[in-house]
């Protein structure tokens, strides 16, 4: 995942700011949709079909065994690599096997960083080795590495009011306590710019994350132009705080950073397009969503693995339920979203002619734990169908809309725009702590979790893909 704008603290403000919203449309759905809600309400008894089958009938754990079967056969499927291309035919292959034959990939110029050695060492007040994780696209340090003094700072505003001639020649440590990913990750993706154009040397940040066992979390990072390239790294929690606390007591910290890597910005790999041919208005697309790579470290299990796998699993429940919607379903395996959504971007540079047929775009891209509702970006009428479709989903707790704008990640290129769409809700309150870390493996999963985002994706998928009337 490559960043999110929703989590954690935000989440209750949201809840407790929209709730006013949705109570209003609450009263007003009803009249804005007319008839639309009782046929809505018709798709009970197929939304109970869809949900039985996967959860107590033949799709029973299947989503679970097939993403462990991918997950174990491929691990980590970094951007550029050959690694994320056989997973990518595999995903092909696997889906034909399902009797899906309208597939299609799209070739995306992407980037390949690759990581190399890295090492961090407290050289003073005492010797202390710190485990460490390049951020994407970070350039290397010397072969005997950077060797400098600390600076701490906790937010943009700090670095900003502390003198040049403090920072020069020095290294950043960004340690601001997580609050909300979308808030917190700035000082990841742009620490290293700001740093540089103060004079520092490298920059590190305190890891994008709640809960640590002394892990780093990795993540994407950007230069800015105009400045000179720093080596940047993440480190723990727990080497974080210590080098704080030496640094209140008003003690010298010096590191020694050693990085190395390499950078190539044009191999080639693919967007996958599968597509359940709607039986009236084929043109017309419902997508559902998941990124196919992801970061070198842990085995992208989580992020985003099963959302890939929620996705890929709707057109084939479909299929084998003989379920045809109106509208086409397609799902839409993103590549390279990891260093910024480089997949989705060419998507929509490539359809662009076509974007007004995306009658509703979703992504799954912030965990699959049990699903609570969706993430709804889009008009009052958009917003309106999604609450009542939703409102089918309160026997599994999923019934919860939150007005979002620009849902998700990758499809926020869409949702930013204009075209409607949702991410999914989930109880994901630990997400966070595995996130970009070698701890996102399928031990993070959970079979009966997994069937019920299964179940639910495919089932909210297929209503408003097969709905009288769009979504906008």
């Amino acid at each position: 995942m490559y960043f999110l704008s929703i989590i954690s603290v935000s989440f209750f403000l949201i809840v407790a700011s929209e709730a006013k919203v949705l109570n209003k449309n609450a009263n007003t759905c009803e009249e804005i949709l007319g008839p639309l809600v009782d046929e809505i309400r018709s798709y009970e008894d197929v939304k109970d079909k869809i949900l039985n089958y996967v959860l107590n009938g033949d799709f029973k754990r299947k989503t679970y065994d097939e993403l462990a079967i991918f997950v174990d056969k491929f691990g980590a499927r970094p951007s550029g690599t050959q690694v994320l291309e056989d997973s990518i035919d595999y995903m092909i292959e696997l889906s034909r096997k399902e009797g899906l034959e309208d597939i299609t990939t799209e070739e995306v110029v992407v980037p390949r960083w690759e990581r190399g050695e890295e090492k961090l060492t407290m050289v003073e007040p005492r010797i202390k080795n710190m485990v460490i994780l390049g951020l994407g696209r970070s350039v290397s340090t010397p072969p005997e590495g950077i060797t400098a003094e600390v600076v701490v700072v906790k937010s943009f505003d700090e670095l900003e009011n502390t003198p040049d001639e403090n920072i020069k020649g020095k290294i950043v440590l960004y340690d601001p306590i997580f609050t909300t990913y979308g808030e917190t990750v700035a000082v990841r993706s742009q620490g290293a710019s700001k740093a540089s154009a103060k004079g520092a040397v490298a920059s590190l940040v305190r890891s994008v994350t709640q809960f640590s066992i002394n892990s780093p979390h990795t993540g994407s990072q950007n230069y800015a132009d105009g400045v000179i390239k720093i080596p940047t790294a993440a480190i723990s929690l727990e080497d974080a705080d210590l080098i704080r606390r030496l640094y209140d007591r008003g003690e010298k910290i010096v590191l020694n950073l050693q990085m190395s890597s390499t950078y190539d910005d044009t191999k080639v790999s693919r967007n996958t397009l599968v597509d359940l041919k709607g039986s009236q208005n084929p043109e017309k697309l419902v997508i559902v969503s998941g990124h196919i790579d992801s970061w070198d470290v842990g085995q992208g299990a989580m992020d985003d693995g099963g959302g890939l796998f929620i996705s890929w699993a709707a057109p084939v429940i479909l299929k084998r339920l003989n379920l045809t919607p109106k509208r086409t379903l397609r799902a839409i395996f993103w590549t390279a979203e990891e260093l910024g959504l480089i997949g989705a971007y060419a998507y929509k540079e490539a359809h662009k002619e076509e974007l007004n047929n995306i009658n509703f775009i979703m992504e799954s891209d912030e965990g699959t734990f049990a699903p609570l509702g969706l993430y709804v970006s889009g008009n009052t009428r958009t917003r309106c169908i999604a609450q009542e479709v939703l409102k089918l989903f309160k026997s599994i707790n999923a019934s919860t809309l939150i007005e979002q704008d620009g849902a998700g990640s990758d499809i926020a290129v869409f949702t930013g725009n204009g075209i409607p769409g949702a991410s999914l809700y989930n109880d994901n309150e630990k997400y966070f702590w595995f996130h970009h870390t070698e701890g996102d493996t399928m031990n993070v999963e959970d079979p009966d979790e997994l069937d019920l985002g299964a179940a639910f994706w495919t089932a909210v998928s297929y209503i408003i893909a097969d709905l009288s009337e769009d979504m906008a």
